[in-house]
């Protein structure tokens, strides 16, 4: 099979990798072998660097003749010689396979339909505090990522591992923690590692970033659900008011609005499951004398966030005399003070990526459960560590 090697130029460390493993054992197949990888993934991840070199501006033949890869052929103007009849020349419109996210939102459906379609109201626990609300903090979990600890020093992650270390993680954080009467699932953006907007493509939403996937985006979707099912059914076992952020990010922006919808149709016969409905990726929800703001960090720095919800949030800041805003984005931890509100930024549990590891960036993986007051704020923390269930196992 022959290897175009001006493809490397626009691949990542895995899909260069690939690249050399075809060219060395001659087809898709036996380099996947090779690789230890399934054949599906060899297949997807050339057509996800062969769709991101066509965004650039390279995909040899197709121009002229057919349909890059991950285009779809729209309006075609045709010049005409009036004398002749003969067609002297003609204008193809080419662009993004964008129908390809109605196809995400339908797996994603489906897979919320795999057992009851809504979940019925259930029994209130006793003995919360009425003061306390705990949040949950869950930001950058990468669903669907894929990392190999031997390539980037740091640990695996595919779908699995995420199932079992965020499932775990948001259990721990739940049983540590007060027996708040609220508390907040915050699921603060870059939950899944890439949208399906890049017609079901591995690549961000923005840039078109090739990344390193696990498997088809159908079932990334499935343990996606899945796993926010989980962390908002044993909240309910242990507060009598839920509250569901399911915030944007820049690795999912799509992906963030139709989840949203489905989990607010989820646990629409739920009265004690609030989810967050905004589109303006700045959310805020009030607990008494205390304002909790929530942005991922991809759009604002966090020294802009204190006056951006004042404004936006006039009312709700002018009630409060806490305030916090929880971000995430950068992957590492950061807290400072500002006029009016504490800006807190939070890690993540993922395990860093190729692209990570190549530039350097480094980060403590956690998470962590703040309970505040209705009056005094922020009273209690409680934080997990990946490696805690590891020693565990």
């Amino acid at each position: 099979m022959d290897v175009d090697d001006n493809l490397s130029q626009w691949a990542t460390p895995r899909q260069a990798q690939i690249l050399a493993a075809i060219k060395e054992h001659g087809t898709q197949r036996a380099a996947a072998e090779a690789l230890g990888l399934s054949h599906g993934t060899v297949g997807d991840s050339m057509r996800a660097l062969k769709a991101r070199a066509a965004r650039q501006g390279y995909a040899p033949g197709h121009w002229t003749g057919g349909v890059a890869p991950g285009y779809l052929t729209g309006k075609v103007t045709v010049a005409v010689n009036a004398k002749t009849g003969e067609v002297e020349r003609y204008w193809q419109r080419q662009h993004p396979e964008a129908d390809q996210i109605e196809v995400a939102m339908r797996a994603a459906a489906k897979a919320m339909a795999e057992s009851l379609p809504r979940v019925k109201a259930s029994k209130v626990p006793e003995g919360v505090d009425e003061s306390l609300c705990n949040v949950y903090t869950i930001t950058d979990a990468h669903v669907g990522m894929l990392a190999n600890g031997k390539e980037t020093l740091d640990a695996d992650w595919d779908l699995k591992i995420a199932e079992r270390t965020l499932t775990s993680a948001f259990c721990h954080m739940v049983n540590a923690s007060p027996k708040a009467a609220v508390g907040v699932v915050a699921q603060c953006g870059d939950y899944l590692h890439s949208d399906g907007s890049g017609g079901l493509l591995p690549v961000t939403p923005t840039h078109g970033h090739v990344v390193d996937q696990d498997g088809r985006f159908s079932k990334i979707v499935s343990a996606a659900i899945r796993i926010l099912r989980r962390m908002i059914d044993f909240a309910l076992e242990r507060h009598e008011k839920v509250v569901v952020l399911l915030a944007e990010g820049n690795h999912d922006m799509a992906s963030s609005v139709w989840l949203r919808a489905m989990f607010a149709a989820l646990y629409e016969n739920e009265p004690r499951v609030e989810v967050i409905r905004s589109e303006l990726p700045y959310y805020v929800y009030q607990h008494g004398k205390t304002m909790l703001a929530f942005h991922h960090g991809h759009l604002k720095k966090n020294s802009d966030l204190p006056l951006l919800f004042a404004s936006l949030f006039p009312q709700v800041w002018g009630a409060t005399t806490k305030r916090y805003c929880t971000v995430g984005h950068r992957h590492h931890l950061e807290e400072k003070e500002h006029s009016g509100m504490t800006v807190i930024q939070h890690p993540t549990l993922a395990a860093r990526d190729a692209y990570a590891a190549r530039g350097g960036w480094l980060s403590e993986r956690s998470a962590t459960a703040i309970t505040y007051h209705n009056r005094f704020g922020q009273v209690a923390r409680n934080t997990v560590t990946p490696e805690m269930f590891e020693q565990a196992a």
